[in-house]
């Protein structure tokens, strides 16, 4: 598999890099990893006349510590990619950073990892969440890291059902090794699946069908699977179910059932990222 890993220095960015290097992937993965440097948003707040009004000398001070800090985080992230023993290399770009990470991610079948969050608040104000910029528009899945690695010892696989949900359902069967890890027992995999409040029966017994035939492929694949069924606003059940079940990573898919109940319902995958406490893999 070929990950990306974007970095800017912050220990969210660290983060992402041992995770990538602690998850148990069917392969080594190709890992490169990329910080890019956005003098040009420095500018931004600062536009109005910045010569005449006596800003320039500030700005350029700035651009030369961000450089600074540019170059501090890619030697960081060298010896970070060597700790972890990862294969793969560093790149330095100058642009606007989303835009950037997204660029290079269309240049690859495999997944982006980030921090949920960049070094500092003048930097989000500046930047704007890059994190939720690249998981609603990559091309490939995306894992936005929340905590510090730790052993996966268990998911969170929600899944409706939709070609979305089977992709994955297909990640984990086909990315990760639910026994690869030395000494340690399978991972745990909770499935489950939300149903809007309405009294109709066969919705319940679907759902439960739905569940188990996952349940089944992940059993048959090595994982301990444990089944739930909630009743509830999808995103807000998923939410409750990787709380109380104290799970490391939340897995979902990147879109709903379909266009009606995205504007219904607003981004499921969405909602989580933003409100997850733990780490997210949206997988496309």
């Amino acid at each position: 598999m070929k990950v990306l890993i974007a970095t800017d220095g912050s220990k969210h960015a660290k983060w992402a890099m041992e995770w990538v290097g602690r998850l148990p992937f069917d392969h080594i993965p190709d890992v490169e990893v990329l910080h890019v440097t956005d003098v040009g948003a420095l500018r931004a707040p600062l536009m109005f006349q910045p010569v005449v009004i006596g800003n320039e000398p500030f700005i350029q001070e700035e651009i030369k510590r961000t450089e600074a800090r540019g170059k501090s985080a890619v030697a960081e992230a060298k010896a970070q990619l060597a700790s972890l023993k990862m294969k793969g290399k560093v790149l330095s770009e100058r642009g606007a950073v989303g835009p950037t990470i997204l660029k290079r991610a269309a240049k690859r079948d495999g997944l982006v990892a980030l921090g949920s969050r960049g070094l500092d608040a003048l930097d989000r104000f500046l930047l704007g969440s890059v994190s939720t910029q690249v998981t609603l528009h990559a091309p490939c899945s995306v894992l936005i890291v929340k905590e510090e690695s730790r052993p996966l010892s268990r998911i969170l696989f929600a899944t409706d059902g939709s070609m979305e949900s089977d992709k994955a359902l297909r990640f984990l069967l086909t990315k990760l090794q639910p026994d690869a890890r030395e000494g340690l027992e399978p991972i745990d995999i909770v499935v489950t699946h939300a149903m809007p409040f309405l009294n109709y029966p066969e919705l319940k017994e679907a759902g439960g069908r739905l569940i188990e035939g996952c349940a089944n492929k992940l059993i048959k694949a090595g994982y301990v699977v444990d089944e739930v069924v909630r009743l509830g606003k999808p995103a807000d059940e998923i939410l409750k179910v990787a709380s109380k079940k104290k799970v490391d990573l939340i897995v979902t898919g990147a879109k709903g059932m379909g266009a009606v109940a995205r504007f219904l319902l607003g981004s499921v995958s969405t909602k989580v990222v933003q409100h997850s406490a733990c780490s997210v893999l949206v997988v496309r």
